[in-house]
Parts: C-alpha cells; structure tokens; sequence
C-alpha cells in the first residue's frame, strides 16, 4: 500500500507540521509508505482527467497512489483528484461541507442542534440593510457571534456587544459570504471530540480566561475530559451526515443541552493527543487501511 499525504504549499506551521509527521510515523509502522506533497505542486489540466506533479520546473504524471490524506481545503483541487480515480480521507465534498461554516449548519441542523444561525445576504453594492439587522438583533439578542463563513483557528471570528459593534461588523464583512449567530453561554469554553471512522476516541475541553473564542491556537488551554454518552452521540452524527473518516467536531453547552459549534475536516491534533493520550494519528492510518483492505 502507498498514499501521499497534500498539505497546502503556502502556508505552514508547527500543528501542520506534527500532523504530517505523526501520520508519516503511524503509516511506517503499519508499513504503509507515504510520500509528502504540497499543493502548488500537484496540478491537472482540465478536460485532461490527469494529475502532475511539478517537479524542477517539469511535469512529471502523479503516481498511482492507493490513497491520498488530504489535508488542504482546495475543493477544485480536491474534486479533481477524485475524479481522476485518487481515494481521498477525507472525501471532497466532505472537505467541502466543513469547510463552509454555512453549508455545515445547512447538512446538520434537521438531526443536530446547532446555535441559531442567521445567513447573511449576498451584497453587491455598497448600501447599508438596517432591516436586515434590526431582525437580528431582535432575533438572536446580545451578543452576536458573527462569522465569515470561512476560517480556521479562529481567525474570522467576531463578536458583537451592541448595535454599534453590530453595523461595524456588517460593514466589514458584508461583500463576503458570513453569518450571524445566537451566542451559546458561558462563552469562552467548548469541547473538541474527535470521531475516526464514525466512532468517538476523544475528548478535550478547550477554555480561554481573556477571549471569547477557545481555540487553542488563539492562547486556550486544553484538558482531557470525560466522553459522554451525550457528546459521543451528537459528534458521531456529525461525523455520519456530513460523511467524514476524520473529524473534530467542536461542541458547545449551556449546562441544558449541547449544540456542534463547527466541524473540522483537516482537525490539528497535537493537543489532543497530548492532554488525552490517544493515539489519534495511529487511529487515523488504522481506519485508513481497514477501509483500503476491505
């Protein structure tokens, strides 16, 4: 068996870098070889159904890989590696689906509690839409978490107190697709579980003591909690509608009921697998090669 594993050519970090490296490492001991590509280097020529590899200024076919994990949000990219017979963990339109915060609410909310959301409209020109806010407001209440639809780590992420902070937001974001949501309390704290091969392995709670957002690349720290049956249930039907073989899936709570805040297709796991002690990267290439062999 032999897979590559795509990371994104422009960008990169100490989290991406332990990603890939543990997965090398798990695969090499189930003797799987794995080879490392950047994405910038591995293009198609469309109608041709083909991929490349750029290699000194030449094109040279991509191999036949018997997988490929996939860890860029490309969906173009993405598709077409599909299309041109690649196995992709996780799946295009997988990616796709996360990826879009809005298109993750759209799939989930008929069978998963997720927290009011609001669409924000397509905008073209540049005038203000005060009715479109005055229901938002009055609809969802302060404060209003406010979100580019795209985004990672937290980047993207806002908050509103007022109508004021309300209109400044708007006005930032307003050509760009986002949306507008009824804020979960206490905020500043939430749960990532990560789910492989539809079922549960972990649980992490993240708490930020200075922002709102808990992300650990934003300063959050990070502790091993317990696996509810609760938040086991509501991770693994995330993971299940939106057709995922890895997932972390954050969850919020109000000490009633819990709501899946985002799912992440390409999660980081090096504080998972610190604060818990699960083997997630060992887990990920197992379901790799179970599903390759069966």
């Amino acid at each position: 068996m032999f897979g590559a594993i795509i990371i994104n050519g422009y960008f990169s970090n100490e989290s991406i870098l332990n990603q890939t490296g543990r997965l090398i490492e798990e695969f090499d001991k189930l003797g799987i070889k794995t080879e490392l590509l950047k994405s910038n280097e591995v293009v198609s020529f469309l109608p041709e159904n083909k991929f490349y590899e750029i290699k000194n200024g030449t094109l040279i076919p991509l191999k036949n890989y018997d997988f490929i994990v996939y860890l860029n949000k490309d969906r173009y990219q993405a598709e077409n590696l599909e299309r041109a017979g690649y196995r992709l963990f996780n799946k295009a339109q997988a990616i796709i689906d996360c990826d879009d915060k809005m298109l993750t609410y759209n799939k989930l909310s008929e069978k998963v509690s997720v927290p009011e959301t609001i669409s924000s409209p397509i905008m073209y020109g540049s005038s203000d839409d005060k009715n479109f806010l005055d229901t938002t407001e009055s609809r969802l209440g302060y404060p209003i978490i406010v979100k580019n639809v795209y985004g990672s780590m937290g980047k993207e992420v806002y908050k509103a107190d007022n109508r004021t902070e309300l209109d400044e937001l708007f006005n930032k974001l307003k050509f760009f697709p986002h949306l507008y949501q009824k804020a979960i309390m206490p905020l500043g704290t939430d749960i990532r579980v990560t789910v492989i091969g539809g079922k549960a392995v972990s649980a992490m709670r993240r708490t930020s003591m200075s922002d709102f957002r808990s992300n650990a690349a934003l300063g959050g720290t990070c502790e091993k909690t317990e696996l509810t049956d609760d938040l086991k249930e509501i991770s693994e039907l995330s993971a299940k509608i939106l057709n995922l073989d890895y997932a972390g899936v954050d969850v919020l709570s109000d000490g009633v009921k819990n709501y899946v805040c985002e799912v992440n297709s390409n999660a980081f796991f090096k504080k998972s697998e610190e604060v818990t002690g699960v083997n997630i990267a060992g887990l990920y290439a197992g379901h790799i090669a179970k599903e390759l062999s069966e």
